[in-house]
């Protein structure tokens, strides 16, 4: 993980709430969720998609152990990997939407470039 943010989670259930975020995000193209869960997902999902421009077996074995859905692996290795085959990273984007109404959490929304 990039920062080590631990999100107040042990760590099996930071990864398993990122990994669920990844896929989620592959995905559906964007996902709205606090700023610091965003920060620690974007190195991951950019990993993933870059995992699926080598586009080997071994990378894909790599991709399949993290993401939680064989359809999503399949999308990154061919729709996702087409989408960003000229684009060296930066493949998300973070946008800040304000604070959330019960806890005044800064809100973001995470998405695919």
């Amino acid at each position: 993980m990039a920062g080590n943010r631990k999100l107040g989670r042990t760590t099996d259930h930071r990864m398993a709430m990122l990994r669920a975020m990844v896929t989620y995000l592959l995905e559906n193209g964007s996902i709205e969720t606090t700023v610091a869960r965003a920060r620690e997902v974007r190195p991951l999902a950019e990993k993933m998609i870059t995992l699926g421009k080598k586009n080997t077996l071994a990378s894909r074995r790599q991709a399949a152990a993290f993401i939680t859905k064989k359809e999503v692996v399949a999308k990154t290795f061919g729709e996702l990997s087409e989408k960003y085959a000229d684009r060296n990273g930066g493949y998300t984007r973070i946008v800040k939407i304000g604070p959330r109404r019960g806890d005044a959490a800064e809100m973001a929304i995470i998405e695919l470039v």
